[in-house]
């Protein structure tokens, strides 16, 4: 599943580069959460943080890249960590899952929809049939984005504070417009 690096283009044309996480970048990757918020943390880790910690770092940067990718996202010019997106399968790729984390200074300009747009080339490339992702039902930015590029949302079994939002992939799955991609 390891990618090389690309240049990804937001809708409103703010560009950065993106590539998966390797095990050199436990600290940048552990400097990146110091600049996400409590809420966000709890978003993504789906219970409480004030910090992320070693195992959940390493967990983060020493993938496997077959069933599980982690892909860092920088400013164009590579200076700044912005976002991460987690991509993890299952062992017959039927589903992948998908966390995003993104920097409170770089929110608001259209990352995570086109990390979401990458994330869902990826998994369909690789043959996943159905990408999904567990959601507070208080993280209405991320339902909004993942509803408005094509997810079906449901209760999540067994946690009524939950939401499991997918989408089937597959070649006739994904519209052209899910996100650009440049060179």
């Amino acid at each position: 599943m390891i990618q090389p690096s690309q240049q990804l283009s937001t809708r409103s044309g703010f560009t950065f580069q993106v590539r998966p996480a390797r095990p050199a970048d436990d600290g940048t990757v552990a400097e990146f959460f110091t600049h996400v918020t409590r809420e966000d943390l709890r978003f993504r880790f789906l219970t409480a943080l004030s910090d992320v910690g070693p195992a959940q770092i390493t967990a983060l940067t020493h993938v496997d890249h077959r069933w599980s990718e982690n892909f860092l996202a920088f400013t164009s010019d590579g200076s700044t960590m912005i976002a991460t997106a987690m991509l993890a399968c299952d062992r017959n790729f039927d589903r992948g899952e998908v966390a995003i984390a993104i920097r409170k200074d770089f929110k608001a300009n259209g990352i995570g929809w086109a990390l979401l747009a990458h994330v869902a080339r990826v998994a369909d490339a690789n043959g996943v049939k159905v990408l999904e992702a567990i959601e507070s039902r208080a993280n209405h930015a991320a339902i909004e984005v993942e509803r408005d590029m094509g997810f079906t949302v449901e209760p999540y079994p067994g946690d009524s504070t939950l939401l499991c939002v997918s989408r089937a992939l597959g070649r006739d799955g994904l519209p052209g417009s899910i996100g650009a991609v440049t060179k």
